[in-house]
C-alpha cells in the first residue's frame, strides 16, 4: 500500500475544497453576512492540513487499484468532515452530525436533509450547501485530475473508483484530458440551464443555486416549497435539463464528434428516455382528476419522474399524496436511476440492461443448453467481468440496503419511512414517503440511524465498492 500518495492526494482534495468556498464568502460580503467568518476560518483549516499533506514529495507515484479505491473513499470523507464545519461554527446547524449528514447529502448529490426549513439560513451557507451539489456531481477527484497531473496513467483508477457506472473508460487516451473534457462538457451544459433560469425571471441567487441542484441532480433548494413556487416555465427548464444531465456524458461527447449515429444507437440512453416516457404516461393518466386539466398533470409528472430517476429530488407538489399506483412507479423509478456516467444515482440504467439481457440469456440456455450465445450491448460483447460486476454489485446494494432498514428500524418508525429513507439515500435521490416525504426532513431519526444513512449516501455515490474496500483485511496490508 502506497499509502504516501493516499495522503498527497487527500492534501490536494482539501486545497481544492478550501478554492471551492471562496464563492461563499463573496456571496456573504455580498449580503454582509457574519456566517461568512465561518468559511473563512474552515478554508483556513483545510488549507492547513491540505499544504501539511502535500508539503513533502512522494518517493513513489505508483497506484493501483486498491490505493485508487482507498484514495477516493477517504477523500470523500474528509471533504465531507471539513465541509461540515461552516454549518456548525455559525450555529446554523449546532449538531455536527446533523452537519455531517447535509453536507455528505450534498457532495453525494442526494439532497436529503434534516432541516425544517432553508429560508432562514444565511445566504453564503445556503450558496455553499448548494455548490456542493455541483462540486460531487461530477466527482472533486475527477476536477482534481482535470487540473493536476497527480499520478500519471494510474489515475484511471481513481476515475474507475469515483465514476457512476459498471465500467469506465477513456473519451481520448489521457486520463487528464478525458477529466478536462468531462467538466467542460458539465460547465457547458450548466451555463446553458442558468442562462434559461435567468431569462425566465429567476433571480441570480435562485437561478445558480438552482443550477448547481440540477447539473449535481442534487436537489438542494433555497425555498421551502423546493421548486414548488416557480413559474411552470421555470419549473420545465429545470424538467429538461434534470433529464439532459441523467444521460451518459460518452453521448455529449459523440454529439460533439458529430458521431451522431453512434449517440442514437446507445441503448442505455434509449431504455432511460423509454421509461422516462412511459412512466410520464402511465402517472398522468392516474393522477389527472388531481389538476384542473390534464396539461397540468403532465406538467407535475414530468417532473416528478425527471427528478426521481435522475435522483435530483426536487418537488414541485408533494407526491407522497398521489395515488398508490403512481407512487409504485415513482419508487420504482428510485432503484433504477440514471444512466452510468452521469450526474445521477441508482442502480443505473446500464445495469437494468445487463441484468435482464442475462436473464434472457439464461432463458435461452435452458430451452436450448448447447447454444453458445454472447451478451451484447450496442453490438459490442459484453464481457464476463463486467457481468459479474454487475452481479456482484447488485449482492452488495441489496445487503446494505436490507441491513440498513433493520438498523434504522431501532428508531420504531413505520415500515413506508424507513424503506424510502433508505432508498432515498443509498440512490443519491433526497426525499422518500411518509414521514420523509418531499414536504418533509431526516431530522427525527436518531444520530445512530443518521449515520447508517450517511453511510448509505457515501456507498450509493461510490458504487459500494470504494467504501466496503476500506474494511476488507487485506487492503491495509503492505
Amino acid at each position: 500500500m502506497n499509502y504516501r500518495i493516499i495522503t498527497y492526494i487527500i492534501g490536494w482534495v482539501l486545497n481544492f475544497e478550501a478554492i471551492f468556498m471562496a464563492p461563499a464568502c463573496v456571496v456573504a460580503v455580498i449580503y454582509r453576512e457574519k456566517a461568512g467568518f465561518s468559511l473563512l476560518l474552515t478554508i483556513a483549516l483545510c488549507l492547513l492540513a491540505g499544504i501539511l499533506l502535500t508539503r513533502s514529495k512522494i518517493k513513489s507515484k505508483s497506484m493501483y487499484a486498491r490505493e485508487g479505491f482507498v484514495a477516493v473513499a477517504l477523500c470523500w470523507i474528509v471533504l465531507s468532515a471539513f465541509g461540515a464545519l461552516p454549518f456548525v461554527i455559525a450555529g446554523s446547524i449546532p449538531s455536527y452530525i446533523d452537519a455531517l449528514f447535509e453536507v455528505v447529502s450534498g457532495f453525494t448529490t442526494t439532497g436529503s436533509s434534516i432541516l425544517p426549513e432553508v429560508e432562514s439560513m444565511p445566504h453564503c451557507l445556503l450558496f455553499w450547501r448548494s455548490f456542493t451539489h455541483w462540486i460531487g456531481g461530477m466527482g472533486v477527484l475527477v476536477f482534481v485530475m482535470a487540473i493536476l497531473p497527480l499520478t500519471g496513467g494510474s489515475s484511471m483508477y481513481l476515475m474507475k473508483a469515483e465514476s457512476p457506472g459498471p465500467s469506465v473508460g477513456k473519451l481520448v487516451p489521457k486520463v487528464k484530458s478525458t477529466a478536462m473534457l468531462l467538466y467542460k462538457m458539465y460547465l457547458g451544459l450548466s451555463v446553458l440551464q442558468l442562462i434559461f433560469l435567468l431569462i425566465g425571471g429567476m433571480p441570480a441567487f435562485d437561478a445558480l443555486t438552482t443550477m448547481f441542484g440540477t447539473a449535481g441532480t442534487g436537489g438542494f433548494g433555497v425555498k421551502n416549497d423546493s421548486i414548488g413556487s416557480y413559474s411552470m416555465y421555470l419549473q420545465g427548464v429545470v424538467t429538461v435539463f434534470m433529464i439532459l444531465f441523467g444521460i451518459n456524458f460518452n453521448v455529449y461527447y459523440l454529439l460533439l464528434k458529430r458521431r451522431v449515429g453512434e449517440a442514437v444507437k446507445s441503448s442505455e440512453v434509449r431504455t432511460y428516455l423509454g421509461i422516462i416516457l412511459a412512466a410520464i404516461i402511465l402517472i398522468t393518466i392516474n393522477i389527472s382528476s388531481m389538476f384542473p386539466n390534464v396539461f397540468q398533470a403532465f406538467h407535475h409528472a414530468a417532473f416528478q419522474v425527471g427528478s426521481i430517476i435522475t435522483t435530483t429530488g426536487f418537488a414541485t407538489k408533494d407526491f407522497d399524496l398521489w395515488p398508490s399506483f403512481s407512487k409504485t412507479i415513482l419508487v420504482m423509478l428510485m432503484f433504477i436511476g440514471a444512466c452510468a456516467g452521469s450526474t445521477g444515482g441508482g442502480i443505473k440504467v446500464s445495469r437494468i440492461v445487463i441484468l435482464f439481457k442475462s436473464i434472457i440469456k439464461e432463458l435461452d440456455v435452458i430451452v436450448h443448453p448447447h447454444n453458445i450465445r454472447k451478451l451484447k450491448m450496442d453490438g459490442r460483447i459484453v464481457e464476463h467481468a463486467v457481468v459479474r460486476s454487475v452481479n456482484v454489485f447488485l449482492v452488495s446494494y441489496l445487503f446494505i440496503f436490507a441491513g440498513s432498514v433493520l438498523l434504522i428500524s431501532l428508531d420504531n418508525f413505520d415500515f413506508a419511512t424507513n424503506f424510502t429513507a433508505v432508498a432515498a439515500t443509498i440512490n443519491n435521490i433526497g426525499p422518500g414517503l411518509s414521514m420523509v416525504g418531499p414536504t418533509q426532513n431526516f431530522g427525527m431519526f436518531s444520530d445512530f440511524s443518521k449515520l447508517v444513512l450517511t453511510f448509505d449516501m457515501l456507498a450509493g455515490r461510490l458504487e459500494i465498492f470504494p467504501l466496503l474496500i476500506l474494511f476488507a483485511r487485506n487492503t491495509w496490508s503492505e
